[in-house]
């Protein structure tokens, strides 16, 4: 066991979001909170959109169950609050786009005045010292928050994509909190985690489970988004234990490469970012052959992968203006390659083949 780490909290926030999962079932459906299939959804049922409601419910006891509260912690539970009613009230009646952004707004601002968490210094993406941000952090906080949580809801299409993605992200911030001896925020990460992997238990398909029992829902999804923003702001702008801010985008390439892609491409034509499609990543790979479970194993794994590999780049002592441009290239890289989706698709029918031909290879071998 890691010195100082306590991992009870995150083990009372599994089973707690796991049980508020259960007892939420009955509540969801004699209110209607359930996503109805229609239109570009594919999913067989009638489905509870319950997973924010009971991520919330899970942490929040659990935090103050075991752990000290906090102005930061406080505030941080408050803006969630808000964006869970907001998302569920857009569950049920399909709130317009504005409306959400007003909440995220809200939300961004609550944890900013209320909690003392912002973006203050961004002189280290460029490799510079000292760079304050100013009278700007505030807006750049609020901007940067919106981002997040909609790069979140968008990427939130198929069965365990945004959860495991989510919880790839949450855990290698973690592992960098504890690098970085920021002993208090591992260990209230780890309880996001723990209520997190309390909802996959229900929303990732299985063998013997071949569909998912509960959705995130909006509420779900905008929730996801504040908490990976409020985890990768206080470690990231924490002077004590610093850790560059480069690194919080490497933690969660496939949301924010596929969000930015997708709201240029969609502005060259004429569509509004906040459109549905059947554009995203995750698309792409169903119809290359992936199922739901598979593509998202695998984009999880990719994102394990990049933030190992910055991660240990960092240690290395890799100029950080260099890991910024290499994921700007990569989302440059995304956008040609999705010029034509089929050219796409192509790519991911050889990559879903790949372990395939690996493996006959070595059996034909002498």
């Amino acid at each position: 066991m890691i010195r100082g780490f306590d991992p009870t909290a995150a083990l009372i926030a599994l089973a707690i979001t796991s049980l508020a999962l259960w007892a939420l079932q009955p509540v969801a459906r004699r209110l209607n909170l359930l996503d109805h299939p229609a239109g570009r959804k594919d999913h067989a049922v009638p489905t509870p959109v319950t997973g924010g409601l009971a991520i919330l419910i899970g942490f929040v006891i659990a935090f103050f169950a075991v752990q000290t509260s906090s102005d930061s912690l406080l505030a941080f539970c408050g803006a969630a609050l808000l964006l869970v009613i907001v998302g569920i009230y857009d569950d049920l009646h399909d709130l317009r786009w504005y409306w959400r952004i007003v909440a995220q707004t809200v939300a961004a601002l609550i944890i900013i005045y209320g909690g003392g968490v912002r973006v203050e210094q961004i002189g280290p993406v460029f490799g510079l010292g000292e760079m304050s941000l100013g009278g700007l952090s505030v807006p750049f906080t609020v901007f940067a928050t919106i981002g997040i949580i909609n790069a979140m809801n968008m990427i939130d299409g198929a069965d365990g994509l945004a959860g495991l993605l989510g919880l790839a992200a949450l855990s290698m911030l973690a592992a960098a909190s504890i690098y970085a001896g920021n002993t208090l925020l591992a260990e209230r990460t780890s309880v996001l985690c723990g209520a997190l992997a309390g909802f996959l238990a229900w929303n990732i398909r299985l063998p013997w489970r071949a569909r998912a029992k509960v959705f995130l829902g909006n509420a779900g999804s905008a929730l996801l988004g504040l908490v990976i923003a409020w985890v990768a702001f206080r470690l990231t702008q924490n002077s004590g234990h610093p850790v560059n801010p480069v690194l919080a985008l490497w933690l969660l390439p496939i949301p924010v490469m596929d969000c930015l892609v997708l709201i240029v491409r969609r502005l060259q034509a004429g569509r509004s970012p906040f459109s549905a499609g059947r554009d995203h990543i995750h698309h792409l790979m169903q119809e290359a052959g992936f199922g739901p479970t598979r593509a998202a194993l695998w984009l999880a794994f990719f994102s394990l992968c990049c933030g190992l590999v910055v991660g240990q780049a960092m240690r290395m002592d890799v100029p950080h203006p260099l890991l910024l441009v290499a994921f700007l290239l990569l989302c440059v890289g995304w956008y040609l390659l999705t010029r034509k989706p089929e050219r796409a698709v192509a790519f991911f029918r050889r990559l879903r083949r790949a372990p395939a031909a690996a493996m006959d290879r070595d059996v034909a071998s002498p």
